[in-house]
């Protein structure tokens, strides 16, 4: 290993370096750091979980009400205007909260893992406005409390939740003989059991059919979504009745249940096949895009000895040499740029400077944004006399235009930036998530985004900033001496500083 144990913990396991805070120094730190984030709350869905069922609840009976309200179209439309603008307003809420979370924790594998589940098991919240609400709960209540226990329950939690089911369409797949299907003329739809076996579990190219991806559907049959509570619900009606065999076994029966799909959700979970495709992916996640097949050996060996306890499966990825040598194999993925990024800005004591001018400038934006685009609608138009006439603005005024270019610096820094280059919060373009492949994150235009990004993030944050100091904070050993000589003959402190978060080391791990 040529690096020292903390710096290549916090930049290949975590979100890098934070000035001031403690690196992890063995491999039971960042176990431990799995342990804490269970019995963690996150910072989102913003006024937590109880509360955002409640808010869930209101929305689908707003939208209800809107459905058959009597009244003109413009109406409606108006209605259902403002209850997009609220939604979108409380999504870019949880998404500033879950960005500025992964700044401020000390717990940056834990982070870390959060990120590579929710992109496994991916659930976009464009599908549907309700999702709006729906996706960051997800996260916070389905994967993370489940990242530490064995790979069955995180595969119970993931598929069951409404997420999933809206989704990937299970709320409208109904058994083509079951009692509902024949009533309503509807049938099977195959999504969750192809992205089950393709995605989740086996992985493409293990040797199951698309007889068996059928079939796997026909067993999921009778989940759903309960519309008016927006949980999940196992519905007999509309199971597809008798026995349905996958990869050999045979599920179901004359009575279905939901034990049906939970017995097959279990045999998929400690599946050799699901051990390999998981361990791989995890290990391309944190490794390399092409990881040694002796490390994947190890960790799916570890998989089957505890049946897919995955603290086993972290542990002996870490214990493999392998994950200690050749650094900056991996691009930063753009979340993890503009995290680790924002981290070593954020020098300052307690939340700092960084974390509370994002948390102050991020929440109410839209809200904002809509105020200032709507006319006023008493004020008189003003003459030809008046229009010449120069009215110096109002210390409101100012201080309004203040504000609003501080929405736009802190949009820029972290949601509209993930945006552009390409990684929007909860927002994969397709069911297998966002890329991890090097090639998809180092390209020209994704390098012109970053440098743009730490040009303005260090001319924001870094002013007073020594850039030898922070290239010390941020990189400490892993710094090269290239970097090193050009940092310290940058013409001013904004240019050091973005030379530092432009450097090959920082965009890679």
């Amino acid at each position: 290993m040529s690096l020292s144990f903390p710096t290549m913990a916090a930049i290949r396991f975590g979100y890098g370096l934070r000035p001031g805070e403690a690196l992890p120094q063995t491999k039971d730190d960042l176990i431990g750091q799995v342990t804490r984030g269970a019995n963690g709350v996150p910072d989102f869905p913003v006024g937590g979980v109880e509360a955002r069922h409640t808010a869930i609840l209101d929305l689908q009976d707003r939208l209800k009400q809107i459905r058959q309200a009597d009244g003109d179209d413009l109406d409606r439309r108006q209605q259902r205007r403002l209850l997009q603008h609220r939604a979108q307003v409380l999504f870019q809420m949880d998404a500033n909260a879950r960005l500025i979370q992964a700044v401020l924790s000390p717990d940056g594998f834990n982070e870390r893992l959060a990120t590579f589940w929710t992109n496994h098991f991916s659930t976009s919240a464009a599908k549907s406005l309700p999702m709006r609400l729906i996706v960051p709960l997800y996260e916070a209540e389905a994967i993370r409390p489940y990242m530490g226990a064995k790979f069955a329950t995180l595969l119970r939690s993931a598929t069951e939740h409404p997420s999933m089911l809206i989704y990937l369409d299970q709320a409208q797949s109904l058994g083509p003989d079951s009692k509902g299907g024949m009533q309503r003329n509807k049938g099977l739809n195959e999504n969750l059991g192809r992205e089950l076996l393709e995605l989740h579990t086996l992985g493409a190219g293990s040797g199951y059919t698309q007889a068996d991806v059928r079939s796997a559907a026909m067993v999921l049959t009778g989940l759903t979504v309960d519309q008016q509570a927006m949980e999940t619900a196992f519905r007999p009606q509309i199971s597809e009745p008798g026995a349905h065999e996958v990869l050999g076994v045979t599920y179901g029966g004359a009575k279905r249940t939901r034990k049906d799909y939970l017995a097959m959700l279990d045999d998929l979970a400690v599946n050799p096949k699901t051990a390999e495709h998981i361990s791989r992916k995890l290990a391309v996640h944190f490794i390399s895009d092409q990881p040694p097949q002796e490390m994947i050996r190890a960790m799916s060996e570890a998989w089957k000895k505890t049946d897919g306890e995955l603290p086993a499966v972290y542990r002996a990825m870490l214990d493999h040499p392998a994950a200690w040598a050749d650094e900056g194999a991996k691009a930063r993925q753009p979340f993890d740029f503009i995290v680790t990024g924002l981290r070593a800005l954020n020098s300052s004591a307690g939340a700092g400077d960084v974390a509370a001018f994002m948390q102050a400038y991020q929440q109410d934006d839209a809200d904002n944004d809509e105020m200032m685009a709507m006319p006023k609608k008493d004020a008189a138009p003003a003459s030809d006399g008046q229009a010449m006439m120069q009215v110096p603005p109002s210390p409101e005024d100012e201080a309004r235009v203040k504000r609003r270019k501080a929405f736009q610096m802190a949009r820029a820094l972290g949601q509209g930036a993930l945006r552009r280059m390409g990684q929007p919060t909860w927002l994969p373009p397709s069911p297998a998530g966002f890329e991890e492949s090097f090639s998809a994150w180092i390209t020209a235009s994704q390098l012109s985004e970053r440098l743009s990004w730490a040009r303005r993030a260090s001319a924001q944050f870094g002013k007073d900033v020594d850039p030898r100091e922070f290239l010390k904070a941020t990189l400490a050993d892993a710094a090269r001496d290239e970097t090193i000589r050009v940092v310290s003959q940058a013409p001013s402190r904004v240019s050091g500083l973005t030379l530092v978060l432009a450097s090959p080391e920082f965009n890679r791990r």
